[in-house]
Parts: C-alpha cells; sequence; structure tokens
C-alpha cells in the first residue's frame, strides 16, 4: 500500500520520468541510479527470453519475469502487460489479479488487440469494458492501482491523417479515463505541438515515451507530459551495443567497444550482494 500510494503521487505530480526494466541486473542499475519507480518493458522481458513483442511470450513467462523486477527492488514497480493476455474483460482482470500478487502496484494497459479483434485495435467499448474489469479486480484486491491506458493510434498510424489520429487519441484517452484508467499513453508521439494539444483535451495526466529523435524529457515535460518512460529503448540500446562489442571483436581482435561502458566485476558483485 505505500508504494502504491508513492507510485501515484509520483505520476500525479508530474514531471516523472520512468525507467523500464527487463530483468534484474537493468532493475537494480536503474534503481542505483536513483529512479523513484520503476516499469516493465514487455518487449524487453521478452527479446530476453527469446520472444518476439507483442503478448507471443504469454501472460506465465511475463509475470513470472514482472515478480523478479518487483521482488529485487524497493522502489514502486509498474507492470507493462500489453493487451492483458486474454481478449476478455476476465483475462484481463487474472492478469490484474496475477501482477498485484507479484508485488506491483501500475500497470500499463494497452488497446492494441494484436490480432484478437478484427481491427487493429479493440473497439472503444469493448476497451472500456477491459478497463473497468482491471479496476474492478484491483480494488477487490484493496489496491489503488495505477491503471495506465495505451492507446497505440499514432504506434500504428491510424486515422487517413494526423487530425483524425488525434481526434482519435484524444476520443479514446478521455473514454478510458472514464471507464477507470488513471492515465493516458500515447508510444510513438514526440511532436511537441500534438503532445500539448492532447494534454489540453485529455481530461488526464499524459505519458509519453523517450525514443531516439525524441525532444528531452524537460521539453516532453513543458508540452503538458506528466510521465516520460524510456520503454523499451534502454534495452535495444544494450543490445545495439552488445551488437557492435561482437563485431569488433570479431573482426578486429579489439575491445574498445567494451571498455567504452565496462561495468566492473567488483560493481556487479556489490550490485547483487
Amino acid at each position: 500500500m505505500k508504494l502504491a500510494q508513492e507510485f501515484r503521487q509520483l505520476n500525479q505530480q508530474g514531471q516523472f520520468l520512468l525507467a523500464n526494466a527487463w530483468d534484474i541486473a537493468s532493475a537494480r542499475i536503474f534503481a542505483r541510479a536513483g529512479f523513484p519507480a520503476l516499469g516493465t518493458t514487455s518487449g524487453g522481458i521478452a527479446y530476453s527470453q527469446g520472444f518476439c513483442d507483442a503478448e507471443l511470450i504469454g501472460r506465465d513467462k511475463m509475470v513470472a519475469q514482472i515478480a523478479a523486477i518487483a521482488k529485487s527492488v524497493d522502489v514502486p514497480v509498474n507492470a507493462d502487460i500489453e493487451a492483458g493476455y486474454g481478449a476478455a474483460p476476465e483475462a484481463v482482470a487474472e492478469t490484474i489479479r496475477q501482477v498485484i500478487a507479484a508485488g506491483v502496484v501500475g500497470v500499463n494497459l494497452e488497446d492494441n488487440a494484436h490480432g484478437s479483434a478484427d481491427t487493429a485495435l479493440f473497439a472503444v467499448d469493448a476497451q472500456c469494458a477491459r478497463i473497468a474489469a482491471a479496476r474492478q479486480a484491483a480494488d477487490q484486491a484493496g489496491l489503488p492501482l495505477w491503471i495506465n491506458a495505451r492507446t497505440d493510434t499514432f504506434l500504428l498510424g491510424l486515422g487517413e491523417d494526423i487530425e483524425a489520429r488525434i481526434a482519435m487519441s484524444i476520443q479514446r484517452g478521455n473514454a478510458y479515463l472514464a471507464a477507470g484508467a488513471d492515465m493516458v499513453f500515447v508510444p510513438a508521439l514526440a511532436d511537441l505541438a500534438i503532445i500539448a494539444r492532447l494534454a489540453q483535451a485529455i481530461k488526464g495526466p499524459l505519458n509519453i515515451m523517450a525514443m531516439p529523435g525524441a525532444p528531452i524529457a524537460q521539453d516532453l515535460f513543458n508540452a503538458g507530459a506528466s510521465r516520460v518512460s524510456l520503454g523499451v529503448c534502454p534495452m535495444l540500446a544494450v543490445m545495439g551495443t552488445l551488437r557492435d562489442i561482437a563485431e569488433e571483436a570479431r573482426k578486429t581482435g579489439s575491445w574498445q567497444n567494451m571498455e567504452r561502458s565496462f561495468y566492473g566485476f567488483a560493481e556487479a558483485e556489490e550490485l547483487f550482494a
């Protein structure tokens, strides 16, 4: 309950930068750096377990990794539960029950149907029912779970033009808030003017994702974002570093890329002591 209240306050006060971990090592490093809370990244966890993104890992494996991360740190943890691992509201509720038991105090729940519906996104009414089921499950567990309702309008480039995409994002965001969500998440949006429009029109806090080429966090906050998440991008950056180390070692037999970001053995031992 204490962690849930801390996490709620962080989200409500704004200017909240959230790092996203994919294993215990990344969680410990982000916590050591001073992040007051952590999220998990579904894509990062999936890749680390040998799966492609978009719910292919399945609920059981995902919840196991979320639990390991939540138990490894003392800060609040938000779980990326993708679309809830099942189209039906009861499937979402069951996922909520499991991640609360795993120790998390917030979730990301997206409207991307991942092939389980006739359209790219769940219909608004269907997604609202799924959000309401998540809220009911959290209430029954006695936890003020922070529900971050993600809409993939920008990620999938939906709508006939940008104005239609903006209108769709606003409509869905406000509907999700009315259904019981606490925040609206619009990934793949980095345009400051559009962020400002959404922040004014959506009747709740707005979450934006950091990514290469995006404005710095303070500019995103100034535009109206309440929370900025690092998402899967740190994990992808780590993969890029490993690729560079591998290619350099294989081609030249040298180690400059490894030396550049080396995490000392003693430092690693202390991190897990």
